[in-house]
């Protein structure tokens, strides 16, 4: 019989690359090639789309710590490379995770894995995510957005409506993931700073309020053969001493995050946050993944903070984790979401 064409995307253009480059080798190695006849498309730096003569792309590690996509990668064609029976984006940010390349593949009516255009993009935004989570009677937490311009024609103003929300506080970018650009202030003094830092990675910001003594709790959200969503055993990250939150080097580049799998939840809480994850899937039109993450208080009460619609995949990221405490190892995993993709297909749904 013959094997199911899988085209693997990979990098990209955000501030992500790298750690999609992880995701996607961990997700190649995990399709089985009786099955499936795999090639690895690359997104450079640049917006390059790129692939080797043998169906490989180059991954070189600059750094000596993450892996990109080397410069000197050959150029693909578009229409050549994207000739397969099923598309797995695993692009992290814009330009990629946001409906850009969902977009681009509907065109190309190439099925692919997760979450279409509008959802995409919306769950990309974290400030029209969260409106779109409150519509739906879900409780965000409070929130401010700050556009580019309104930060170029009155930063003060911004300030003033920001210092509203009380400290601490986070400043994000509002369109990024990876914990990039991320900051807590503790004080006024230092929020301009953080408010520029966060517009390196994007001109639209969002500040959060902190949610006081509060656990992280994330929970993963999977579709049956049906389409309908089912959420996984949910899972805490647990950051030490060296870092004030789960920021970019405790989730890549250190070990100061512990990550509990199962959580160690009331099952009563668990159940809540696990109904909640589906919700929010379902709020955001979300399909085949998402990753949901929450705060939880003492109290029981739950915040939820987002949702992701492509999570980090390796073997070891947190939702194949969750799947794995709940029964779907990471093969099965990867097997169900092009599976699930073949049969979405593409258009209306």
């Amino acid at each position: 019989m013959d094997r199911t064409r899988v085209a693997v995307i990979i990098g990209g253009r955000s501030s992500e690359h790298s750690i999609s480059c992880i995701s996607g080798r961990s997700i190649v190695e995990a399709l089985d090639p009786d099955r499936y006849d795999v090639s690895v498309v690359g997104i450079a730096r640049d917006g390059r789309w790129v692939r080797g003569a043998d169906g490989g792309i180059g991954i070189v590690v600059p750094n000596g710590r993450l892996p990109e996509i080397s410069a000197d990668a050959p150029d693909a064609e578009l229409a050549t490379c994207l000739d397969v029976d099923v598309a797995f984006p695993v692009l992290h940010g814009p330009w990629g995770e946001d409906g850009s390349v969902q977009g681009l593949l509907e065109t190309l009516n190439v099925p692919y894995v997760g979450s279409g255009v509008l959802s995409s993009a919306v769950s990309m935004d974290k400030g029209f995510m969260k409106q779109a989570l409150a519509a739906a009677g879900l409780e965000v937490g409070r929130y401010v957005v700050a556009t580019d311009r309104e930060w170029r024609e009155d930063p003060g103003s911004v300030l003033a409506r920001i210092e509203t929300l009380g400290f601490p506080l986070f400043v994000k970018p509002a369109r990024a993931g990876s914990s990039l650009g991320i900051v807590r202030v503790t004080s006024p003094g230092d929020l301009r700073a953080a408010v520029e830092g966060a517009r390196k990675h994007d001109p639209r910001i969002i500040v959060e309020a902190a949610v006081s003594g509060a656990r992280e709790i994330e929970c993963g959200v999977l579709v049956d053969s049906h389409g309908v969503p089912h959420a996984s055993r949910c899972a805490e990250i647990v950051v030490n001493d060296r870092h004030e939150f789960y920021d970019f080097e405790a989730k890549y580049l250190d070990d100061s995050a512990t990550l509990v799998v199962p959580a160690d939840l009331p099952s009563d809480v668990e159940g809540r946050v696990r109904a909640m994850a589906v919700r929010a899937f379902d709020a955001l039109a979300c399909d085949g993944l998402a990753r949901v993450d929450f705060f939880v208080r003492d109290d029981g009460d739950i915040v939820l903070n987002e949702v992701n619609t492509m999570p980090g995949f390796t073997s070891i990221s947190m939702y194949p984790r969750m799947w794995q405490a709940s029964g779907v190892d990471y093969a099965t995993l990867v097997d169900r979401l092009v599976v699930d993709a073949m049969r979405k297909g593409t258009g209306l749904h």
